[in-house]
Parts: structure tokens; sequence; C-alpha cells
């Protein structure tokens, strides 16, 4: 029997969190599962990370609560990483 492929839920996460995971990726903080590396990219995570900002200016005022609040958390938490990040890279 053949199984269906996992289809993401149709809501304002599912279009957050590919951006946040690739960016976690880009900033060395998780496994790239496709090759098992932990290759850090801080430029390409700033740029997914100003890709987050722009949407979350974009879509001001149109979000529910706690889709606003899930945006603000990933960004938050995002820009941490992507500062601890360039720390790492001063030493």
């Amino acid at each position: 029997m053949d199984q269906k492929e996992f289809l993401p839920p149709l809501e304002f996460g599912s279009l957050v969190l590919p951006f946040y995971t690739q960016a976690m990726i880009k900033l060395g903080a998780v496994e790239d599962l496709g090759n098992g590396e932990f290759a850090a990219n801080p430029e390409l995570a700033k740029r997914l990370i100003d890709l987050l900002d722009l949407l979350k200016d974009r879509t001001k005022g149109n979000l529910e609560e706690d889709e606003e609040k899930f945006l603000e958390a990933c960004l938050s938490q995002l820009k941490i990483h992507y500062l601890q990040s360039i720390e790492r890279l001063k030493m």
C-alpha cells in the first residue's frame, strides 16, 4: 500500500516554519538533515531572518494574535542565535 506524503497544515505557521528551520540550519544551531552536517552560513541566515521581518511588516494588523506571537517568537530566537554566531566567528 502506498503511503501518502505528509502535507503540512494550511496555516500561517506552515509559511513561517520553513524559513525559521533553514535559518537555524544556516546559523549552525541545528543539524542539516540533508547531509548530517552543522554548516554555518550567517549571511544566508541573515537574509532568511530579514525575509521573516519583511513578512512581519507586510502582515502587520492582519494576523491573529497567536500567529503574531509565533512569528515574533521565531524572530526573537533567530536574532539571538544570529548574534551568538557572529560572536563565535569573531573569536
